[in-house]
């Protein structure tokens, strides 16, 4: 199979040429953006090949991590019924009754020869996504062409664009204003989990910023409500209090020497909490 610009391979050549597909997918205008979000080339090149699958009534598989957009990416070149590959009974029902589907975690669906059946006896089309790993084998025997979405942290272009597609989000739920913007500022995203922590991270970051003092209460207590009951919870449970405020003395102040200032505590003291809270100080859950 022949491989077409950085994100699409395994082209079907009795269709169509190498150069034709190129030519074709580079002619695509990426003009969609409302629910994939493409600025980075990466992204863009995707989104070509997405829409260029548009007009093919073949099979494609979309690679890659979680949270790259995967699904999304799928639902935009076909508008059909979504289905996991972990319930493979459910995929085989899903192939009989549907024309296209979309099969997520297409790894996960193992019945590989039953479902080539069926996809053969019922003219279905499907277009999967993926994060684990198939075979070239397997792949070359289902799709006739690939797109690998690259992780979010080598897409930097694409970052801010889903930061504002998740700020509207959270206007629309929360009934937020723009003003309540300002809690972006400094703001550090999340990428571990690709979009999944973006998301997270832009919503704990607004609902942090919004919490008044009853609401941090009230939290507090909830979550010491689940943790009392040991014996000698006060001194167990006092990192609670204590991590957050030396940390937030460790960014308003920078040195201990000021921090035990404005705290109104002994140098020596302050240093001791700082040694026995490393861990946490150092992001670490306590275990």
């Amino acid at each position: 199979m022949e491989q077409v610009a950085a994100v699409v391979t395994h082209i079907p050549t009795k269709k169509m040429s190498a150069a034709e597909v190129m030519e074709k997918t580079m002619a695509e205008v990426a003009v969609d953006h409302t629910n994939f979000i493409a600025r980075s080339r990466a992204s863009l090149e995707a989104l070509k090949s997405a829409n260029l699958l548009k007009s093919l009534n073949i099979n494609a598989l979309i690679l890659g991590e979680q949270g790259v957009g995967k699904t999304t990416l799928a639902t935009h070149i076909v508008q059909a019924p979504i289905v996991a590959g972990e319930h493979a009974h459910e995929v085989l029902k899903a192939v009989e009754s549907n024309s296209k589907l979309i099969i997520k975690n297409f790894d996960k669906l193992g019945q590989f020869h039953l479902l080539k059946e069926l996809l053969a006896k019922h003219n279905t089309r499907i277009i999967a996504t993926t994060s684990g790993v198939l075979s070239d084998a397997l792949v070359d025997e289902f799709f006739s062409l690939k797109i690998t979405l690259t992780p979010l942290r080598e897409r930097p272009e694409d970052i801010n664009p889903l930061i504002d597609k998740f700020f509207l989000e959270i206007r629309k739920v929360f009934n937020a204003d723009e003003k309540q913007r300002v809690f972006l500022k400094d703001f550090v995203p999340d990428l571990s989990e690709n979009g999944y922590s973006l998301r997270r991270s832009v919503y704990t970051t607004f609902l942090a910023s919004s919490f008044g003092e009853n609401e941090i209460l009230l939290m507090m207590q909830n979550y010491l409500k689940k943790k009392i009951g040991t014996g000698n919870d006060y001194r167990d449970l006092l990192y609670l209090f204590d991590v957050p405020l030396i940390k937030a003395g460790h960014d308003a102040f920078g040195s201990q020497l000021a921090m035990a200032e404005k705290f109104g505590l002994n140098r020596n003291t302050l240093r001791k909490k700082i040694s026995e809270y490393g861990h946490y100080l150092e992001g670490k859950e306590k275990k």
